[in-house]
């Protein structure tokens, strides 16, 4: 398995470490709710370093960036960032991911790690154009400081105006005498911070820098299980559970990422037109327990005569409801906000 290069800062930190996405990462250093709660209150740290970053370049950079995402990448200014999909050629998701414009033919795509490989694949695949695909997922670390002290945290190790960073936007700058970091106020908890891009060689220091000047502010350092409770609250897809290669992203909600509208071509553009037209037989929901029995990937939902209707896609017992919460896939006409469902 891979390792990042904050491998041994979890090691002495005591953490869990487990297999993910062919790397050994830590999924909890205390407990998930500790950790969970934390984010909510105060602020985490992450390692997110097994992260796929791609670098598109070139003359035609962002004609091959439009051919192969949903959104509309025509619309990023420099240090804007969007939120898109790799749509396939039938409809599914190839990987969700996050489109940066970090100069007016340069492109930076940051993907997930298990599909890192696919992803590289697919986009060279598409390139008919006057436009450079570079992998350098292995030259980049990803650090994530989340929660509402991570402004205050952060603050102290730059002289970048944080607070001028709008959501999805970002700049470069020092940070912790670091240089060239790229600043990203994006996140995966929906308790707001940033993503911080630096090189492999800086994750140490950096790391080690925000803890100490998190101190004051109870700063934790949290694993991949608080970081699937913290997207699961919010809403926000997985790839391989809530979302894949079989799976629309209008179905799964994420319609407003697919911009049917926009001039340029791309992957299944007609199916998407299509299926606005004529409409989807599922939607990806989201809903609550009324019992403390936790719903799984792959639990069959049921309507209330007990016919099975869909699937569970993600479930967890969130800490800030203590109660079991979950997303599936249920028939259009069942998708209404206050219907019961059975698990």
């Amino acid at each position: 398995m891979k390792k990042t290069p904050l491998f041994d800062t979890h090691v002495a930190l005591s953490a869990k470490m487990v297999e993910f996405a062919g790397f050994e990462m830590p999924v909890v250093y205390t407990t998930i709710t500790e950790e969970h709660q934390n984010v909510r209150l105060h602020a985490g740290l992450f390692d997110v370093s097994h992260m796929g970053q791609f670098m598109i370049s070139g003359p035609e950079a962002l004609n091959l960036v439009q051919m192969v995402s949903s959104n509309d990448a025509s619309k990023l200014k420099i240090n804007q960032a969007q939120y898109s999909c790799l749509p396939n050629d039938k409809g599914g998701i190839v990987d969700d991911l996050i489109v940066y414009r970090l100069e007016e033919q340069k492109f930076m795509l940051v993907v997930n790690a298990a599909n890192a490989e696919k992803d590289y694949f697919w986009i060279n695949s598409a390139n008919t154009f006057d436009a450079r695909l570079e992998d350098l997922s292995d030259h980049y670390a990803l650090l994530a400081l989340q929660g509402p002290k991570a402004t205050r945290i952060l603050q102290k190790l730059t002289s970048a105006d944080l607070d001028g960073i709008a959501f999805y936007h970002f700049t470069t700058g020092a940070v912790a005498g670091i240089d060239n970091v790229i600043i990203s106020a994006t996140g995966y908890t929906g308790s707001g911070g940033f993503e911080l891009y630096i090189s492999n060689t800086n994750a140490r220091h950096l790391w080690d820098a925000i803890m100490e000047a998190g101190k004051a502010d109870h700063i934790l350092p949290i694993g991949l299980g608080a970081r699937d409770t913290l997207r699961l609250e919010m809403g926000y897809c997985l790839y391989g559970n809530d979302i894949n290669d079989n799976t629309s992203p209008i179905e799964a909600g994420l319609g407003w990422i697919v911009k049917t509208k926009k001039d340029s071509d791309f992957f299944s553009k007609d199916h998407f037109i299509a299926q606005r037209r004529d409409g989807i037989t599922r939607k990806l929901v989201g809903f609550v327990l009324d019992d403390k029995r936790v719903p799984r990937q792959g639990y069959p939902i049921a309507n209330t005569e007990e016919s099975v209707i869909g699937f569970v896609t993600s479930g967890t017992m969130s800490p800030s409801l203590d109660m079991p919460i979950g997303m599936g896939y249920v028939p259009v006409d069942v998708a209404k906000p206050g219907n019961d469902i059975l698990i």
